[in-house]
């Protein structure tokens, strides 16, 4: 059943990207999960909204992929009424069951606004961990988010591994690296995991309720630190949001100095885990040499654009820095020199066996799994998920620069470090033919007056995956933004990922991933 035969009236959304935005029914919104999976679209993100100063309740949505583009899909929820005792639930037909990766969603949804997938197998808290009370609920318009409780931790019930010779481990949440906080819990034999379970959200620190109180012009800055590691990919989605609310087409130049920033932004990621494999598997060379690589990356990144990780250089109506004849030589040169490194470097990673036994089989997700639980992004395309924003739409420069999609099937560690180098390279050829074609025009422009009510979204593939960003204006301000990182869909696999395998190769098989905590825990 084609996602039409839902009989809702679309509307599209301005923008480079396909997108349209749909208010349905409760019948539609559960006949959908099934419509896109039957096409074999995948859900991209599902979240909340108080909606009650403007039609008197609340809304859930969900934005799916399809071959068309991104459809939003918008359900209202009324205000419910007071039950035996004195209180109701605001709830909604649950889409886990079509796409599992809502699970998680779905829990931070109602920790974050009350409200509640019905019939849902997991209900415990997700985000919340005793910081505020249970009745309280942060993203509701009364709240302030400044109100203050007293921390009543709670023992979360992870689910319990039993039989002869069964033990847990318990990593985190505070661990001895330099790393976000994680709580992760292995049911092991011997060294054998027998199941991961994880229990995250200990990054929450309020930025989607801090997104109400920024004028719309400024919330990039805001969007750009999500994930510092992804802030080109987060501050261009909430732009393009920005520029679709305004009607308003950004210059040629500005569109692909853009693509250049998010390409460079996509190596640098890629070297720094690609050293830290190496580590992981006891190559410290592999470390030292991408190591320096990067930091040779970054630098020319602070001398050309200002900023080591490029922040604050994608603004509303364009970017905030131009090349010169003289910078893009230097940008051109780098990619040559990079590009030689990183060939010789796969050469060494390719024939090192002691790499290769470490790599090979270890932490895999079959094409299959990966399909059924919405695996995405790089990791995706390691597992034969051939999705990827940059060459899935007709949109520039993309298009012009006739960008190719690297994807693999083994799905194992060695898989998407494969991935990782192929797409260096495509990204390194990427940068050179756009400082070579580079056209001319404005680096910004004005934004045409922003309605007193408008939404929008921005959609681009980051170096994780597909990042979301939702706008919705009231009254000119922010009433809702929501920002979503491809780790929502990826946490889950890495559980699956590490079955089977040695306790030893998790650090390994958590790296090939390298998912965010701060990006998912907002």
């Amino acid at each position: 059943m084609p996602l039409s035969a839902l009989n809702c009236q679309f509307h599209a959304l301005p923008g480079p990207l396909p997108m349209q935005r749909a208010t349905v029914t409760r019948e539609q919104w559960q006949m959908a999960p099934a419509a896109v999976d039957q096409v074999g679209g995948r859900l991209v993100s599902l979240w909340g909204s108080d909606r009650r100063g403007i039609d008197g309740g609340f809304a859930v949505s969900a934005a799916y992929a399809l071959a068309e583009g991104l459809a939003w899909l918008s359900l209202p929820i009324p205000v419910p009424l007071p039950d035996a005792a004195g209180a109701g639930q605001a709830s909604y037909p649950d889409i886990a069951r079509v796409f599992p990766a809502a699970g998680r969603m779905q829990r931070a949804c109602r920790d974050l606004l009350g409200l509640v997938a019905e019939d849902a197998t997991d209900q415990r808290p997700w985000l919340r961990h005793g910081a505020w009370p249970e009745d309280y609920f942060p993203l509701r318009r009364e709240n302030s988010g400044a109100e203050s409780f007293a921390l009543t931790p709670e023992s979360y019930p992870f689910v319990l591994v039993e039989g002869d010779g069964v033990h847990e481990i318990a990593v985190g949440p505070v661990h001895a690296g330099i790393i976000e906080p994680g709580h992760f819990r292995f049911s092991v034999i011997g060294e054998r995991v027998l199941r991961l379970e994880q229990h995250l959200g200990y990054k929450h620190k309020g930025i989607e309720k801090r997104f109400e109180h920024i004028a719309p012009l400024d919330g990039y800055r805001l969007a750009g630190r999500v994930s510092g590691d992804s802030t080109v990919a987060f501050a261009w989605a909430y732009c393009m949001a920005l520029e679709s609310i305004a009607g308003c087409e950004i210059s040629w130049r500005a569109r692909w100095l853009r693509a250049l920033l998010l390409e460079r932004e996509r190596v640098a990621n890629h070297l720094g885990d690609l050293g830290a494999l190496g580590n992981d598997a006891a190559l410290g060379f592999g470390l030292a040499q991408f190591s320096r690589l990067k930091e040779d990356w970054l630098r020319l990144n602070r001398e050309l654009f200002g900023h080591r990780f490029m922040m604050d250089r994608v603004v509303p109506g364009g970017v905030d820095v131009d090349l010169d004849a003289n910078a893009g030589e230097r940008i051109r040169r780098q990619c040559d020199e990079i590009e030689a490194d990183v060939r010789t470097l796969k050469g060494i990673y390719d024939e090192h066996s002691g790499l290769q036994d470490r790599f090979l089989t270890t932490g895999r997700v079959s094409p299959k799994l990966a399909a059924q639980l919405g695996l995405c992004g790089m990791a995706g395309r390691a597992s034969a998920q051939a999705s990827d924003l940059r060459m899935d739409f007709a949109w520039e420069p993309y298009a012009a620069l006739q960008a190719t999609m690297v994807s693999h099937r083994n799905g194992d560690v060695a898989a998407r470090v494969t991935v990782r180098f192929e797409e260096i390279l495509e990204s390194l050829r990427l940068i050179r033919e756009t400082v070579r074609r580079l056209p001319q025009g404005t680096l910004r422009i004005a934004l045409n007056p922003l309605p007193a009510e408008g939404v929008g979204a921005g959609w681009v593939e980051g170096w994780r995956g597909d990042v979301l960003v939702t706008l919705e204006l009231e009254a000119g301000g922010i009433r809702r933004c929501h920002c979503h990182d491809p780790s929502w869909q990826n946490w889950p696999l890495l559980e699956h990922a590490v079955m089977d395998n040695i306790v030893p190769d998790f650090p390994l098989i958590n790296k090939s991933f390298n998912l965010s905590y701060s990006g998912q825990d907002l």
